[in-house]
């Protein structure tokens, strides 16, 4: 560093603390950034890239962005998955001596991110943290945003993959020791900023003493599991490290098991698309937009996880589903609900806000506003009935939190806690006395103005303050004459007047300067304790903040339930699953009033296990099987269903390969991607299981894929033993229905009318009779040509298949490009007349002989192609 600036070098010194950071480093009003830091930035934010003399003789790179405006700019950087250190002045630079001390107050990565600007309003910021041990794993999840903290041990592999996507973590830490090929896999499956927490590793010893410092209570199942320890304490101490600040607001951990909910894995995420669409990967569409009606921020987030991890508690389900038969059965209730929700901010934010130590004036008095519509929830619920009197508990309507707010703090108070105008007249004595000085010291310079104009006669004669000197008496120079001398000590010249001072106006200054100074100390100094107050009842705000989170989910899945004509399902702990009159609720939102046609489904793995779906492209084969599993899904939520009558078993996990795909950056062709798909549904589906299958085999040519659809149907129905659909083109495999008990044939039905394919999406029995595909490419505007050489080539495999069926064809596998020209069939012809020449009854010459008249047809037929 020799040769450097002092404040370079010092910047060189933060920066090796903060090497994987974008080092924020505050210069008076501006953040600067330099070197290599300031060059990505520059590129990032798209702002212009200058330099600065270090010391030596190459200039530094650099480039900076106001203060005031500085979290828009973390915010891209962040979002574009950056980490980074704010580095604050921690002196007044006007009483430094040297280099002003400076210091990181807070690092911001992607899954530690607090502000409200880097935030959705409707969706969590999970941080987790990764270990494994041997073939165990143990994940740790947090929002510090809001408070959770979570931990759950996994047995596998594919079980940690279907966690992390549950969550869809922001950031994500891995132990060093956790095999590459799982960090790939994270990495391939899940869009976030993954690393190694090297830096935050722990002995079993640190880790349990890092816990104990920071919760009550740690559960026995953490203390007793090593490997929750380590996982835990790593994520905790991670959080520390960049937060730099109390974490009160992490209360405690929960400690789940992965089977307590239902499984679902990135591809039925995707496929089922439960919170964002497969095109274009908005919310929009998805199911989660449609059941959306919550009020509140913490309510959408809440729905989010009721739709991330469906129950499996059958006891659990009858109770979510009981209140939101009450709600859905009295709408009036429901709006005066609804309305009063809109009054509540987002509690949990606030409390973690407040409890880290960063919540202003105004959190404080949205927290005071929101706790003041508890009374009016708590009369609501009540109405509603004991399921919502055990779901949502108002007992603590933590009045006295809302009493002590209003008592301190103004109604309107400024954003800044450190300029006054906060606390509320009458809290505190002494601020009263010193705000009292303060208005009389103002009465007193507005009499000596008066008076000194009057002794003068200078109308124009005003008392104003600079920071520079205070208070002073302004004359300007045309009225110079007029003052008396002696008495007007000169302070500051300007253009146009004079500025004066008088031993009687600095006498009064000091006591209104003193008065107004400690009155601004003494009230940030209040505030500070009332906030500190407050955030020691962060447990009680987390509290009922999950009850009215709770209410808010409730009510809005009633409210779709009356509005779209849902019906509650009847929930067993059989097998059978079935359907009537079942709808997608997503597609038919975008159809006209009664144009969407319902279904029917019964799947028993007694009878019929699998049911193989035919029918033509566009027919609904998809949309029905996705109808089928997001019934099943919106059922363990909690949710009523669109259909007319739903008895829907107890679902450990819904599988689905629908639709192509391929994986360029894993390398991994459309085809591939189906057989790994397939393979994880066949795998690990158990009889409790849904498994949704779409045209296994397509990617391969016909009779590999079909041989592969068929293995794949045996073993489903010999081993697995799931409730399946199954859709396919290939007719053939409609004969299985004959072969094993458990399997049926259903099919899309269409109709063909005056040369027209009429698609009716109705699912029926029995199987289709063809594939209708020209009529979908017409459909799709073919070139006409096109169409009719379709045609005309399908006519031919038909009759070729009626051939090789009658036991005439040579056995070759039949091509789907051939062509109108006789080459083929002289083909055929001349390797007919190969089979049957009988070697042992003619001469060697006479097989030459006949050998060259074949040789000659193929030339001959050669020639006539060319």
């Amino acid at each position: 560093m020799a040769g450097y600036t002092p404040m370079m070098k010092q910047y060189l010194d933060i920066k090796d603390e903060y090497e994987d950071c974008l080092l924020f480093f505050r210069l008076g009003d501006f953040y600067e950034l330099f070197f290599e830091d300031a060059k990505k930035a520059s590129k990032e934010l798209e702002i212009t890239l200058t330099s600065r003399d270090g010391g030596r003789e190459e200039r530094v790179p650099m480039c900076g962005v106001p203060y005031h405006s500085a979290n828009t700019y973390i915010a891209r950087l962040v979002k574009a998955g950056y980490k980074v250190a704010i580095c604050e002045q921690m002196e007044d630079p006007a009483q430094a001596k040297g280099v002003v001390r400076r210091e990181v107050v807070q690092v911001i990565t992607p899954g530690t991110v607090t502000d409200d600007l880097m935030l959705e309003e409707k969706r969590n910021n999970f941080l987790i943290a990764v270990c494994q041990n041997g073939q165990t794993y143990g994940l740790a999840a947090t929002d510090i945003s809001t408070g959770e903290l979570r931990y759950a041990t996994l047995t596998d592999r594919n079980a940690l993959i279907d966690e992390v996507a549950a969550y869809e973590p922001a950031e994500i830490l891995m132990d060093g020791g956790t095999q590459s090929e799982v960090k790939q896999e994270i990495e391939r499956y899940v869009s976030a900023l993954v690393h190694d927490f090297e830096d935050v590793r722990l002995s079993s010893d640190q880790a349990r003493e890092l816990l104990e410092e920071q919760f009550d209570d740690v559960p026995s199942s953490v203390v007793e599991n090593d490997l929750a320890v380590k996982t835990v304490g790593s994520l905790l101490l991670y959080v520390k490290k960049t937060q730099k600040r109390a974490l009160r607001h992490l209360q405690g951990i929960t400690v789940y098991e992965a089977n307590e909910y239902m499984v679902l894995d990135v591809y039925a995420r995707r496929n089922l698309e439960l919170t964002e669409t497969i095109r274009d990967k908005k919310r929009q569409g998805s199911l989660l937009s449609l059941l959306d009606h919550t009020a509140t921020a913490m309510g959408g987030r809440l729905l989010k996880k009721w739709l991330d991890k469906p129950l499996l508690n059958r006891r659990g389900i009858e109770e979510r589903l009981t209140a939101v038969e009450a709600l859905a059965k009295d709408m009036l209730l429901t709006k005066d609900v609804q309305e009063i929700l809109k009054g509540v901010y987002d509690l949990e934010r606030l409390a973690a806000r407040i409890a880290s130590g960063t919540a202003n004036a105004r959190d404080l008095v949205a927290l005071k506003r929101s706790l003041h519509m508890l009374p009016q929830l708590q009369k609501v619920s009540g109405q509603a009935g004991d399921a919502f009197t055990r779901l949502c508990d108002f007992s603590d309507l933590c009045s006295d939190i809302a009493e002590v707010i209003d008592r301190a703090i103004v109604d309107e108070p400024p954003v800044s806690v450190k300029e006054g105008g906060v606390i509320r007249p009458g809290f505190n004595e002494e601020l009263d006395e010193l705000l009292e000085a303060k208005r009389s010291g103002k009465a007193w310079l507005a009499r000596l103005e008066q008076k000194e104009r009057e002794a003068t006669g200078i109308k124009s004669l005003k008392i104003g303050y600079n920071r520079v000197f205070g208070y002073y008496l302004e004359v300007t120079k045309a009225n110079l004459h007029l003052l008396p001398a002696g008495r007007y000590e000169r302070k500051q010249t300007l253009a146009n007047a004079e500025r004066f001072i008088t031993p009687e106006l600095k006498e009064k200054e000091a006591l209104i300067l003193e008065a107004e100074e400690r009155a601004v100390e003494l009230e940030y100094e209040l505030f500070v304790q009332l906030r500190e107050n407050v955030s020691q009842q962060v447990e009680r705000l987390q509290q009922v903040a999950h009850s009215v989170a709770t209410l808010d989910v409730l009510q809005s899945l009633a409210t779709v339930s009356a509005r779209y004509g849902y019906v509650r399902p009847e929930m067993t702990d059989g097998l059978q699953l079935t359907i009537k009159g079942g709808r997608h609720p997503v597609v038919e939102q975008v159809l006209d009033d009664g144009a969407f046609t319902p279904n029917d489904t019964v799947l028993n793995p007694q009878k019929e296990q699998i049911a193989l779906i035919t029918g033509p492209n566009m027919a609904g084969k998809s949309t029905y099987m996705r109808q089928v599993a997001l019934i099943v899904l919106m059922a363990h939520i909690g949710c009523f269903v669109p259909a007319t009558k739903a008895c829907i078993p107890l679902v450990d996990r819904i599988f689905t390969r629908i639709g192509a795909a391929d994986d360029l950056v894993g390398g991994q062709s459309t085809f591939m991607v189906e057989m790994l798909e397939t393979r994880h549904a066949i795998t690990q589906a158990t009889e409790r299981s849904l498994i949704l299958l779409d045209e296994i085999g397509r990617g391969t040519s016909t009779y590999d894929g079909m041989a592969i659809a068929h293995a794949v149907i045996e073993y489903i129905h010999e081993n697995v033993k799931a409730k399946t659909l199954f859709s396919t083109h290939y007719h053939e495999l409609t004969a299985l229905a004959e072969q094993f008990e458990r399997v049926t044939n259903v099919h899309a039905r269409c109709e063909e009318r005056e040369g027209e394919l009429l698609f009716l999406h109705r699912i029926e029995s029995g199987r289709a009779d063809r594939s209708y595909g020209i009529h979908v490419a017409e459909l799709a505007g073919m070139p006409k040509s096109v169409i009719d050489r379709a045609r005309t080539v399908l006519t031919e495999l038909e009759s070729r298949q009626q051939t090789a069926a009658s036991g005439l064809d040579t056995g070759e596998q039949l091509s789907f490009f051939l062509s109108e020209d006789p080459e083929r069939a002289r083909e055929r012809e001349i390797v007919s007349e190969l089979k049957k020449w009988d070697l042992l009854n003619h001469t060697p010459l006479e097989t030459v002989q006949f050998i060259e008249k074949l040789q000659k047809k193929l030339m001959h037929s050669a020639i006539e192609t060319e």
